[in-house]
């Protein structure tokens, strides 16, 4: 009997020490997981800051284009302002031009018999172009479509 209790805790020792080995390696790759999580976890800070870095410097460059297009937008309402101004002196220069052109006319009907407009010494003069005593028809109509066209283009514009 002695000899059966015994063979029992030989039995009962081997399976200890066979669960002990399991156990052994278990715990190594759990210490070598924890070294690869220490790492990965160092690594991740290291991350982290060059993240935060980044985001100040973006941050940063980012405060200096909103200056920058604040002051392109103020250099740029300014020329706005200009331009306008510079239009609607245009578009009254054209339609000063456009009466002196038509002033300095001969109406269509008046042309067409051969017969010569009354001309009023009171209405503003023709530029010399017109007065130079030109012959064709084609030119001036050239020159009408042009301004309309200008004219036109003014409109627009505002």
């Amino acid at each position: 009997m002695e000899w059966l209790l015994e063979l029992a805790l030989v039995v009962l020792l081997a399976a200890t020490l066979f669960h002990a080995l399991r156990l052994e390696r278990a715990l190594g790759v759990l210490k070598r997981d924890r070294a690869a999580l220490e790492a990965l976890v160092a690594e991740f800070n290291t991350s982290t800051q060059g993240a935060e870095q980044g985001i100040e410097r973006l941050r940063q460059a980012a405060d200096g284009a909103g200056r920058q297009i604040a002051r392109q937008i103020e250099a740029a309402q300014g020329l706005r302002d200009d331009l306008h101004f510079l239009g609607e002196r245009g578009e009254r220069l054209a339609d000063k031009l456009e009466q002196l052109v038509r002033a300095g006319r001969t109406p269509p009907q008046e042309a067409a018999r051969g017969g010569v407009a009354a001309v009023d010494p009171a209405a503003p003069r023709a530029p010399a172009a017109y007065s130079a005593g030109e012959t064709t028809t084609e030119e001036p109509r050239l020159r009408s479509q042009a301004e309309r066209d200008l004219l036109k283009a003014l409109r627009m514009a505002r």
